[in-house]
């Protein structure tokens, strides 16, 4: 099977005998990393800017990251978003052709933030930088979308970031709700490389060993540092950010969403659609995860269901439906 995706113009993943691979090339993560904005979109070539962020994520680092760029001498405009969805994506790109152009999408905040700036990037052929927030989501690096239109929530191919600048100062700053999103969507990787092994053994699909075993390490990396995700908050948020990364850039090397997305984002889309008020994506994906372990018989299940449970995931709900403790 062929998996092929097109990223500014360019194939990635399987076409052929040919496996391409598209990743960030600059990655920088720490404290004032989000200083380092301008200079990378300086040294991109950058001198028009399409800013995209949300009225929260503007007071909390969009105008920084504007006034960085303005002070490159780069040209900046600015898109608002209020929601994940084709309905913001669509007048960036009218703006792009009515005014000129922009060389650069820089997306400031969260998931709905990046995803969007990332679907701007590829209709218009720009660059792409991600600045995240928040650490509630591995599509900090990787090269796929998540859109809410009337059929629902789904997945694009988008862009992949050339740049992912992590300023952890920033984003320890966040809702302690998002950090546990953020987990839950990196140790969902467990079960969603199970699931890609079955996709090869029954209908033949490629699969890609170095890019699952790095969406496990991901999983694992956090599951063995547990004491510094509870305990220190500096550790954890440049941990959780690292594994974020790690799992987006294993996506970029399979040319697909398969070493992080399984049945278990299949749970979450779902109760996103049947749910009145659905959880964070992340705190879904835990759940999901822990019932396909269950289902599957899975010797990683109670070690699992252990570690979510230390940090704080909301699966209580589960002991009335699965047997997971004797």
């Amino acid at each position: 099977m062929v998996i092929s995706r097109f990223i500014n113009g360019f194939p990635i993943g399987h076409d052929g005998k040919l496996h391409i691979i598209k990743i960030p090339s600059i990655i920088v993560v720490g404290e004032k990393a989000i200083e380092k904005v301008s200079d990378v979109a300086s040294k991109l070539g950058a001198e028009r800017a399409l800013l995209v962020t949300g009225s929260t994520t503007w007071r909390i680092a969009g105008r920084i990251v504007r006034d960085l760029l303005e002070g490159e001498g780069i040209r900046v405009f600015t898109h608002y978003v209020n929601k994940a969805s084709m309905s913001y994506v669509k007048p960036a790109i009218s703006f792009y052709y009515a005014n000129g152009g922009f060389d650069i999408v820089v997306g400031v905040g969260g998931g709905k933030n990046l995803d969007v700036g990332k679907v701007i990037a590829k209709e218009t052929g720009s660059l792409f930088i991600s600045v995240p927030t928040t650490p509630s989501h591995d599509g900090i690096a990787s090269p796929f979308a998540s859109l809410i239109e009337r059929k629902g929530k789904y997945s694009m191919v988008a862009t992949t970031p050339i740049a992912v600048i992590a300023d952890t100062e920033i984003i320890a700053k966040a809702p302690k709700r998002f950090f546990k999103a953020g987990i839950g969507d990196v140790i969902a990787n467990i079960n969603a490389v199970e699931d890609w092994k079955l996709a090869r053994d029954v209908v033949g699909e490629y699969y890609g060993e170095y890019a699952a075993n790095l969406s496990l390490l991901s999983a694992l990396h956090l599951m063995k540092n547990l004491s510094d995700l509870i305990s220190d908050e500096i550790k954890a948020t440049r941990t959780l950010i690292e594994a974020l990364i790690s799992s987006g850039i294993a996506m970029g090397i399979a040319g697909s969403s398969r070493p992080g997305s399984g049945s278990e984002h299949l749970i979450s889309h779902a109760l996103d659609g049947l749910a009145a008020k659905p959880a964070l994506h992340g705190e879904q994906c835990a759940l999901g995860t822990i019932m396909m372990l269950y289902y599957r018989g899975s010797d990683k299940l109670l070690e699992v269901y252990d570690f979510l449970m230390n940090v704080g995931m909301p699966l209580k709900a589960l002991n009335s439906a699965f047997p997971l403790k004797k």
